[in-house]
């Protein structure tokens, strides 16, 4: 096989790749994940959704950040690979799952065209290990943080990845593009953390802006979305479920009483094609 092929969907403005190993005879790696993500010398996307991986009877994906790092979870990038399962045909049922790491994640088709899509997420945690999160254990919520001379009210969730949900800063582009790099790399968090300043609009609306660990600022993100939701109903500021404003689009989150998040949203798809020689060969 001479040919790559790539697929490109947006989630809520969220652009991702999904490269099939079967249609892509090259290996993933974080150098070929960063060329294909650039925007000026590759095709452009805020991460990759790589699977099938072959061999492994569940359609499973691993997710790569514009950085070429590997990211533990992404609720818009299971969509998109929820959707090009669907297409290919590797689901055949509307209720189906896919893997992410260890994780098995429930998938539910909402309609004909798979324009809008569901996702049980799993179980939020709010203990600092498992964050993780330096210090003693506890549970962080409300939490008072100073970092880099600068005070925060603090919620830390982590939703198969860690997040750091902000209440008490303007919820603007410029203030998360400000603020996040610094709290991304803080020391309180070994692994780096997202980061979402969010403003409350009544009891079931939320408006946030993102800061992604290795993407960046960004205008959707899916387990951002549950991370916010679930700080606001942890927190008593929201109940279930809870609308998610973005910059991108709208989501969904619905949270169980064992706080077990579902989130709903939309994937559209924008281009397939094949990748010419001359950017293979900057692999």
């Amino acid at each position: 096989m001479n040919t790559a092929r790539f697929y490109k969907y947006q989630a809520m403005g969220n652009d991702m790749l999904v490269i099939d190993p079967a249609t892509f005879p090259r290996v993933m790696t974080p150098a070929v994940a960063q060329r294909l993500c650039d925007r000026h010398f590759g095709v452009g996307a805020d991460g990759i959704c790589y699977g099938p991986l072959p061999n492994i009877a569940l359609p499973t994906m691993r997710f790569y950040n514009p950085d070429g790092s590997e990211a533990e979870k992404s609720g818009n990038g299971l969509r998109i690979f929820a959707r090009y399962v669907w297409e290919k045909s590797y689901a055949t049922e509307r209720h189906f799952q896919i893997g992410i790491g260890d994780a098995v994640i429930p998938v539910q088709i909402q309609d004909a065209t798979a324009h809008t899509i569901s996702t049980g997420m799993g179980q939020l945690a709010f203990h600092s290990p498992l964050i993780p999160m330096t210090g003693v254990a506890r549970d962080v919520v409300d939490e008072t943080l100073t970092i880099d001379g600068q005070t925060y009210l603090a919620t830390a969730v982590n939703v198969g990845n860690p997040h750091c949900v902000i209440f008490d800063q303007p919820v603007t582009p410029a203030a998360i593009q400000q603020f996040g790099p610094v709290i991304e790399v803080a020391p309180l968090f070994p692994n780096r953390i997202n980061v979402q300043f969010v403003e409350v609009i009544d009891r079931h609306t939320i408006h946030i802006e993102i800061w992604e660990r290795g993407a960046g600022y960004t205008l959707a993100s899916g387990t951002s979305s549950c991370a916010a939701a679930g700080a606001a109903v942890r927190t008593g500021r929201c109940e279930s479920p809870v609308t998610v404003q973005m910059a991108g689009g709208t989501a969904t989150v619905a949270l169980d009483d064992e706080w077990n998040a579902h989130l709903t949203g939309t994937v559209e798809a924008i281009a397939q094609g094949e990748l010419a020689l001359d950017l293979i060969k900057r692999f």
